[in-house]
């Protein structure tokens, strides 16, 4: 499956974007979906993840409130719509797939940055 990310770019601090994550060659229902960033100097860490029927939903503690992680299976696409942005949300963001929950992410999207001026 094949993955591209969109929609991030520079927000003022307190503002919104919203990152889509479109999936082709196969059925992203297939597929636990996940957000991860990487800010500068910091190791890539896990921000959100969606299972395949968006029921269930987690996220790192310092997301939680402001971050949502959504998917429509029947466009093949994911989201994460982040609120109230802080300039340490600052990072390149990228989406991953996983066929389980045991063996990671089996493919990734291309980064997008993402930067929060204060």
């Amino acid at each position: 499956v094949q993955l591209q990310a969109s929609g991030g770019g520079l927000v003022l601090a307190g503002g919104s974007l919203r990152l889509s994550c479109a999936a082709s060659g196969r059925a992203l229902s297939n597929y636990i979906m996940g957000w991860f960033r990487q800010a500068p100097g910091k190791e890539r860490e896990l921000v959100a993840r969606i299972s395949r029927s968006g029921i269930n939903t987690n996220y790192t503690d310092s997301v939680k409130g402001r971050f949502t992680i959504s998917r429509d299976n029947a466009k093949n696409t994911v989201y994460l719509q982040m609120n109230s942005l802080k300039p340490e949300d600052t990072a390149v963001y990228y989406c991953a797939a996983a066929l389980t929950q045991t063996k990671g992410y089996d493919y990734w999207g291309q980064g997008i940055l993402v930067t929060v001026s204060s």
